[in-house]
């Protein structure tokens, strides 16, 4: 990364006494940070605006936008504040929101306000100087709110605008999440000149008992390609389909839907209806997602905020509280079903001390010690061969919840195939552990992965969170390996099952499997053995996180 100037290593505290901040994850230095806002890379520049409390580290309906930019997305430098609530328009609070670079490359960005009689509103603002590579100040606009309240919404109900596409017809169109009678809404809006907006007369989608659609997120893929697509992609014929992202608030789950958009009729008709079972991006602790396109690498990529578990004490103690998750690139995979997610390349600029080997067979109820990184900074990859599989169990009929299998059958309770996995930090006498693993199972003649996160040997203090989750990987065990990719960073743990059909997050507090104490093994607690065709691992390098003076 370039040295600024005036930008200086920050003096975050030794591991030793903030055992629990995270190395090549972002996090700013301190206080509380959620949603992530506006990211977009402009001129080379990678941006990336968050909500912020200021004052500590709870959170604060008064919120704040932060600004960190960087060049490579990994190591970052930490500037000033980029807005904070002091007009009648957001005066109670600048909430999430989006950006857009408009012909003549020029940024603009939209985010929800909290007016002075406590309404949610959506504001525009623009860089106030684009020969300033950092975009360092902006100029909120003299006419907001752009988009008020409608009459039908309640005023703690309409929020986050979506970056916006431009059509054919030369009109600009975005999206802003709401909810009316537990029916979740995402309104379409249009418009000329991106001031005066119009709203449609329905909105893009809803669905009724989902209540309020919050950081929605409207974005085109292609059908034949794992690069990314501009928002603004115009005339695609049939080379795309559209995700619509909704996070639900009453759930804190990000899901997505797959379908097509038509601009003409000013509607999206989605593949699959929208129910608690729907596709979610990540089946851990993953939330209000966003996402963007970046033209250095035609590629589209996501960050979600990835909230604390451990008690309000022990953020108050810390004096920081909430995580990025690592830059993801997504695509359709090829069934055209679901999306791919798998961490950005450059992920491997931090790659050190790297092991590897071919072919290992454990045996039922063994474990194997990966050797020679640093257990508690690491990026593991680990594919399974299985055999014999008509030896399989059956998949009870009731067992419907993946994640509630994966709690009644954690990785202590041994089946035929599986649990097998990975224990990430954990201690060397397994009293503390992570466990990110696989049973497979039979039902109607075909094979079902299921993939599981326990958290409940996590850690050694009480009054933390310690939930198991869990999901199904759409995989056939009969032809593909499974495979399995996990970041493991101090407090945090990604995981990505099948390549990146099914994504994991999840944070842990360890109090023994810290810093060099804490271990990593492969293992099989199931009775059938299993081969590791493959795995790799590497020590990861601690990314450089920069604050520049004001």
């Amino acid at each position: 990364m370039s040295n600024s100037s005036n930008a200086s290593e920050s003096l975050f505290p030794a591991t030793s006494e903030q055992p629990y901040r995270t190395a090549f994850h972002f996090q700013p230095p301190q206080n509380w940070m959620n949603d992530p806002n506006g990211p977009m890379c402009y001129n080379g520049v990678y941006h990336l605006f968050y909500q912020y409390n200021p004052f500590g580290p709870l959170w604060n309906l008064r919120m704040y936008w932060a600004h960190s930019v960087s060049h490579d997305l990994i190591n970052w430098i930490h500037l000033d504040l980029a807005f904070a609530p002091t007009e009648p328009f957001d005066i109670n609070g600048c909430l999430s929101g989006s950006a857009t670079v408009l012909p003549g490359n020029k940024p603009i960005m939209l985010y929800t306000g909290i007016d002075t009689e406590n309404r949610q509103v959506q504001n525009l603002a623009v860089p106030k100087d684009l020969s300033d590579p950092y975009l360092r100040e902006w100029v909120k606009h003299t006419g907001n709110p752009i988009i008020s309240l409608p009459e039908e919404i309640q005023p703690d109900d309409f929020r986050d605008p979506t970056t916006t596409w431009l059509e054919e017809d030369g009109t600009w169109r975005l999206l802003v999440g709401s909810q009316k009678d537990k029916t979740g809404i995402a309104f379409l809006y249009h418009s000329g000149d991106f001031v005066n907006w119009t709203k449609s007369d329905s909105p893009l989608h809803k669905v009724s008992g989902t209540g309020m659609w919050e950081c929605v997120d409207f974005f085109p893929v292609w059908v034949d390609s794992t690069n990314g697509v501009d928002t603004s992609i115009i005339n695609p014929s049939n080379r795309v389909k559209h995700v619509l992202k909704l996070g639900i608030q009453d759930h804190g789950k990000d899901c997505y839907l797959i379908g097509k958009y038509s601009a003409d009729k000013e509607n999206y008709v989605p593949e699959d209806e929208l129910t608690l079972s729907t596709l979610r991006l990540d089946y851990g602790m993953y939330y209000a997602s966003k996402s963007f396109f970046d033209p250095v690498k035609n590629r589209r990529i996501m960050t979600a905020w990835v909230n604390e578990s451990d008690s309000e004490a022990d953020v108050i103690a810390r004096g920081w509280s909430g995580v990025q998750s690592f830059p993801r690139s997504l695509w359709l995979d090829k069934n055209q079903k679901q999306l791919l997610q798998w961490p950005i390349e450059e992920i491997e600029m931090l790659h050190q001390n790297e092991v590897s080997f071919h072919n290992k067979k454990l045996d039922g109820g063994s474990s194997l010690e990966v050797l020679g990184i640093t257990a508690s900074q690491a990026d593991v990859k680990i594919s399974f061969k299985l055999a014999n599989l008509e030896e399989a169990e059956e998949l009870d009929p009731s067992w419907v919840d993946p994640q509630l299998i994966c709690s009644e059958n954690d990785a202590s309770k041994k089946g035929k195939f599986g649990p097998f996995g990975l224990l990430a930090l954990a201690s060397s006498d397994l009293r503390e552990q992570t466990a990110i693993f696989f049973r497979v199972f039979r039902k109607n003649g075909r094979y079902v992965v299921l993939m599981c996160s326990d958290q409940s040997r996590s850690s050694m203090k009480n009054g933390i969170e310690k939930r198991t989750y869990g999901a199904f990987v759409d995989i056939d065990p009969q032809q593909d390996e499974i495979s399995l990719r996990t970041l493991i960073d101090h407090s945090i743990v990604e995981s990505f099952g099948g390549r990146g059909k099914t994504c994991i997050t999840t944070r842990v507090y360890p109090t023994l499997a810290i810093g060099e104490q804490a271990r990593l093994f492969a293992f099989n607690h199931g009775t059938e053995s299993v081969e590791i065709s493959e795995l790799s691992a590497w020590s990861m390098k601690k990314a450089q996180m920069k604050v520049e003076e004001p």
